[in-house]
């Protein structure tokens, strides 16, 4: 056990520095590397992938707490923005987890697969979209943020991969995109957990030491070490050629993509 939670504290540390370095939620790294680590534990592959989304989702609420709280400091959170988007992404991730839970894990692996290889391609190309022609209406916030919510708690991350994008398309300000995105999280997180934990609740393929779907020791260590070492990424953003740090990560994810795909389909 105690080699299980050293695991999981270096990779909260490595999943803050990525959060901090390219500004994106860890659940791109913490989910992928959650599903080898259950899988060497021995996990179930009928709950193992679930179990890692679930639980990055769970780490997410802590992470984006803090994230909110000093993005907010700074007056950057659109409030406006975030209350009709807030209200589409609690319906959307209750969805979202309804559908993963629909989804065999090796169909849920190979989804995973798909937006991994999308999110390296945008990073690798530093793809970003330009700002719209006009703001969007604050009703169209309600359904973005359904569909949002519903993709992130698929893919058991915070959804700044996707909110960001949408609100620069939006015209929102970058700095006020990433700080409402930040805020976004904490519902997507939230919500997607709790139902998490309620759909996987007394399922007997899960290891002890779990609440639903969502595994308890590795919650605690990336929890533990995810937010101390986010600042370090942040300082490091500053000093490292971010441009070719980002490439170095979207290689990592096309080949977590690959390795899904190729592991399920052939």
């Amino acid at each position: 056990m105690l080699i299980t939670i050293l695991t999981y504290l270096v990779l909260g540390a490595a999943a803050g520095v990525v959060a901090g370095l390219f500004g994106i939620g860890g659940g791109l790294l913490i989910v992928p590397v959650l599903i080898f680590s259950f899988e060497l534990q021995g996990m179930s592959a009928d709950v193992l992938t679930h179990a890692a989304v679930a639980t990055s989702l769970a780490t997410i609420v802590a992470t984006s707490i803090s994230s909110t709280l000093a993005h907010n400091r700074k007056g950057a959170v659109r409030w406006d923005i975030f209350k009709p988007l807030s209200l589409g992404i609690l319906v959307g991730a209750v969805l979202g987890v309804k559908t993963a839970g629909l989804m065999t894990g090796e169909l849920l692996q190979i989804a995973l697969g798909v937006f991994a290889i999308t999110i390296a391609f945008q990073m690798g190309f530093n793809l970003k979209p330009e700002a719209g022609e006009k703001e969007i209406a604050k009703g169209s916030y309600v359904v973005s943020g359904g569909l949002i919510g519903w993709l992130s708690s698929i893919f058991g991350i915070g959804g700044g991969t996707l909110s960001v994008p949408y609100l620069t398309w939006g015209r929102i300000k970058m700095q006020q995109a990433v700080a409402t995105s930040a805020a976004c999280g904490l519902p997507i997180a939230l919500m997607g957990a709790l139902t998490n934990v309620w759909e996987g609740w007394g399922n007997e393929q899960m290891p002890e030491w779990s609440a639903g779907f969502v595994y308890l020791p590795a919650l605690l260590g990336i929890v533990l070490t995810s937010a101390i070492f986010a600042k370090v990424g942040a300082k490091l953003a500053h000093r490292l050629p971010a441009h070719v740090l980002k490439r170095i990560f979207a290689v990592f994810l096309l080949c977590v993509g690959l390795r899904f795909l190729l592991s399920n389909l052939l």
